[in-house]
């Protein structure tokens, strides 16, 4: 008698970022896993405002998806209508699924990311605005948290004696979940390095000319403070990308845009579906609780697969960041140290590099991509 030949349940992951990818890279060998993703290459945004002042780095933090899976497939498209089993396509395309992932991310204003769909075009916009920041003799950054603080630094480091003006009106730089002393550490290494640190001000409207091009402005705080540049650039707006959910899907979706989720990071009333990253409210939208929440729900997939009944639930992680400030500075603060992530820890980790060495061999690339090695 023929044995009926075993079927590999499908996984859905709607979404080609951090989360995306390490969660199908994770579940490829045990399950039929497709990635829908409507960018030709994953963008490194870790390394994006490094790109923005270094030419030579922006080749490096484009990674083709064609080496991510050996068994799954990459469909680029994009998701205009997912339910619990059924993701519709922009194309047309509708893909059966016996489970979903959630992994879409955010979008944010230019340069920390670019919304464009080709490598090349997002290439372009980069050296577009090198050229125009090179011009620049004042630069206003408009927000105080880490991309404002990485901004600051990778300007100020590569062009000391550009006058950077960084703005907010919060009391403070990076936010109230951090510890005091990181932010005063950041504040005074930024000021070290020769930025204007304006705080508890906001502006009274936004400067008349475009961000991220060269045209010399005048702009007033509702302080009365008078600040001219020459670029401004804008750091805060952070906006989850959730509006395809169909369905009973759909009633997870809070007023916010992002996806509510229980412990094993399910979406609500779906035990098949499951929301990682920027989309998702389990945690702070950081690329490392992606990839954290990433290997945990291919966990708990591959163990229903198997018959398994109970999941592992996600511990959050804590407040934890690590901000460089140009390749050699910067601060931070990791669960279980009591005192602060030295500057040389910094560099080490994240700031000379920017982890591309390590998202390189997850794309199956070098170690450190060349323009030929990644494609572009």
């Amino acid at each position: 008698m023929n044995q009926e030949p075993h079927v590999r349940p499908t996984v859905v992951v709607i979404g080609g970022g951090y989360g995306g990818v390490g969660v199908a890279k994770a579940l490829d060998a045990d399950v039929d896993v497709v990635l829908v993703e409507p960018k030709d290459a994953f963008v490194h945004n870790i390394g994006a405002l490094r790109a923005l002042v270094e030419p030579a780095f922006l080749p490096k933090i484009f990674f083709p998806y064609d080496r991510l899976l050996d068994h799954g497939r990459v469909v680029r498209d994009r998701a205009v209508e997912v339910s619990a089993h059924r993701v519709g396509l922009a194309s047309g395309e509708a893909i059966a699924a016996d489970y979903v992932v959630l992994a879409t991310g955010s979008t944010y204003p230019f340069p920390a990311k670019s919304d464009a769909h080709d490598a090349r075009d997002a290439i372009d916009s980069y050296r577009a605005a090198y050229d125009e920041l090179t011009k620049a003799n004042g630069v206003l950054l408009v927000g105080a948290g880490p991309v404002g603080i990485e901004l600051a630094g990778e300007i100020g480091s590569k062009w000391p004696d550009k006058h950077i003006t960084l703005l907010d009106l919060a009391d403070d730089v990076l936010g109230g979940r951090f510890r005091p002393e990181l932010r005063a550490e950041l504040r005074k290494q930024l000021v070290d390095l020769g930025v204007d640190v304006v705080l508890g001000e906001g502006l009274r409207e936004f400067p008349a000319t475009a961000a991220n091009e060269l045209a010399t402005f005048t702009v007033t705080t509702n302080t009365g403070r008078r600040i001219t540049a020459d670029i401004w650039f804008q750091c805060f707006g952070v906006s989850p990308v959730s509006d395809y959910l169909t369905d009973d899907l759909a009633a997870a979706r809070g007023p916010d845009g992002f996806v509510t989720v229980g412990p094993a990071l399910q979406v609500g009333g779906h035990r098949n579906v499951f929301a990682i990253g920027d989309v998702s409210t389990a945690d702070a939208k950081m690329a490392g609780m992606a990839g954290m929440q990433a290997q945990l729900v291919a966990k708990n997939i591959i163990n229903m697969v198997n018959g398994g009944d109970d999941l592992e639930p996600y511990q959050p992680f804590g407040p934890a960041i690590v901000v460089p400030i140009g390749p050699e500075g910067g601060s931070g603060q990791l669960p279980g140290q009591e005192d602060l992530t030295s500057t040389e820890t910094v560099a080490a980790m994240k700031g000379r590099d920017l982890m591309v060495g390590r998202f390189a061999e997850t794309f199956g690339l070098t170690s450190d991509p060349s323009p030929t090695a990644s494609g572009y």
